[in-house]
């Protein structure tokens, strides 16, 4: 059934949209030979390589760390975070200025109803007037069309960028937790560092007591075990300070979050990564510059429309007189209608100067979102070779932390002989630590790498999950905020 608006439209001047070319690599210089990406899909069940247009895995990305307790926490970040609920609540306010702008697309009617009573000449009157207006300009041009098509890409560039915004907050939110669990492994080495040392001071004690050993050798074993142990202590404060930065992001008290020790995994998930091209739909920032690019487009055509006339139909009509004499009566209706237009001959160049603007900023919306794509190729780049470098440096900083400890077995025994000083202990016996601590830091990089890397592809995000023109147009706005906090899900 077709509307009036769309009886008495005509045609829609300026450029018809169509999304700006990118160049798109056929495959990522780091992502190693087709047989190995292979091995990374079969590797993790229920995710896939992404592909325009397919299926692709959408939702909880981060449950391929299988960490209920990072599970719960991040499902938190939709119910209290608050900078996520002021991204909800810019995404309705893009909604209204599209019924807003739709609604141009309609007559005005407005009603002036009066009721007046006088006296003259000892006769009373009573006069009743309901009378209304109706102005409707004509959209023969496109403009209010164009002006709702730029509203409408504006309003799923919000979306999109409501669905980076919660994206980033996750992958924050799995980082700092990570980070946590990193602390909490790192506290355990550290301990058993220090019962180590305390067999070691023993020993050298003994060895003291016994006359074969320096009083300096039992300073410096005591020195090694409270210098560990105050490293230990000064774990308690940025576990505490990544424990608060948690509460922050879920929207709660710090008070009101407390998360038991526990160590930090032994490896992290393989994460698939699929074809380049597949950014162009899964990442919400490249949906969100291109969306604005869409926008842009349309105010060129808004612009254009500017140098066309413009027509307005008007109407008024109703009823006005005495109603004693009949207010229904054919003496009392009143009506009118007209029919005007105008056009612009002479504007000092405001009009074309406006259009300059417009395509101005669509050639800059246009560099925006190639640089968006460049960065996301470039952001997955890092983040693969992140994860093939840093799974190359963890075997071999393994293999320096087991040379490590057995160096501190092996000059420990020959102390205990008398056939080495107490200084090369030492020394194996920080470099062991040493050792211990970076192939725990090398570890944490991995899993704070495949974070990077999820959140480099998107998530489980997907450009399908922006909000329709159609759905946009509705002029029937959700009362509930949070259908805009789900619309990516």
């Amino acid at each position: 059934m077709l509307s009036l608006p769309g009886l008495v439209s005509g045609c829609m001047v300026g450029p018809d949209y169509s999304r700006p070319s990118v160049e798109t690599p056929l495959a990522f210089k780091e992502g190693g030979t087709r047989e190995d990406s292979a091995a990374y899909v079969a590797s993790r069940k229920g995710w896939r390589p992404a592909a325009p247009n397919d299926g692709a895995e959408r939702g909880d990305w981060w449950r391929v760390f299988r960490d209920p307790t990072l599970d719960r926490l991040i499902r938190l970040v939709d119910v209290d975070n608050q900078s996520l609920r002021a991204q909800v609540a810019a995404y309705e306010q893009a909604r209204g200025f599209v019924v807003q702008a739709r609604a141009a697309l309609f007559p005005t009617v407005t009603g002036a109803p009066s009721i007046s009573r006088s006296r003259a000449i000892g006769i009373e009157r009573t006069n009743v007037s309901l009378q209304g207006q109706a102005s409707w300009e004509l959209d023969l041009f496109g403009r209010i069309r164009r002006n709702i098509e730029s509203e409408v890409a504006t309003a799923q560039a919000s979306a999109a960028d409501l669905a980076l915004v919660r994206l980033t907050l996750q992958s924050e939110v799995a980082t700092n937790y990570l980070t946590l669990r990193y602390q909490d492994s790192l506290q355990r080495v550290l301990n058993e560092n220090i019962e180590g040392y305390k067999k070691s001071l023993a020993i050298t004690e003994n060895q003291y007591n016994a006359g074969v050993a320096a009083r300096s050798d039992v300073i410096t074993a005591q020195t090694l075990l409270q210098t560990t142990q105050a490293q230990a202590i000064a774990v308690g404060l940025q576990r505490a300070t990544f424990e608060h930065a948690i509460a922050l992001l879920v929207g709660r008290p710090p008070s009101a979050l407390s998360l038991p020790v526990a160590p930090l995994a032994v490896r992290p998930p393989a994460v698939p990564v699929g074809i380049p091209s597949a950014l162009l739909e899964r990442r919400p920032d490249v949906a969100q510059a291109e969306r604005n690019v869409q926008s842009q487009s349309e105010q060129i055509g808004v612009a254009v429309a500017a140098f066309y006339p413009t027509v307005t139909l008007s109407a008024s009509g109703g009823i006005s007189g005495n109603p004693a004499n009949g207010l229904f009566s054919a003496v009392n209706q009143v009506w009118s209608v007209a029919a005007a237009g105008s056009e612009v001959f002479y504007d000092g160049g405001a009009r074309a100067a406006a259009l300059r603007i417009t395509r101005a900023a669509y050639d800059a919306s246009v560099a925006n979102y190639r640089q968006t794509v460049l960065t996301a190729f470039a952001e997955v780049e890092n983040g693969l070779a992140g994860v093939r470098i840093l799974a190359r440096q963890q075997v071999a900083q393994d293999e320096a932390v087991a040379s490590a400890r057995r160096a501190v077995e092996i000059t420990l025994n020959e102390y205990r002989a008398g056939t080495q000083n107490f200084t090369t202990v030492v020394t194996a016996q920080a470099l062991a630590l040493n050792n211990e601590v970076t192939a725990l830091q090398i570890r944490l990089n991995r899993f704070t790498t495949a974070v990077s890397l999820i959140r480099a592809l998107g998530g489980g995000w997907d450009v399908r999950s922006l909000p329709s023109g159609d759905e946009l147009k509705e002029t029937r706005l959700p009362v509930d905020s949070g259908q805009a906090a789900r619309t990516d899900e």
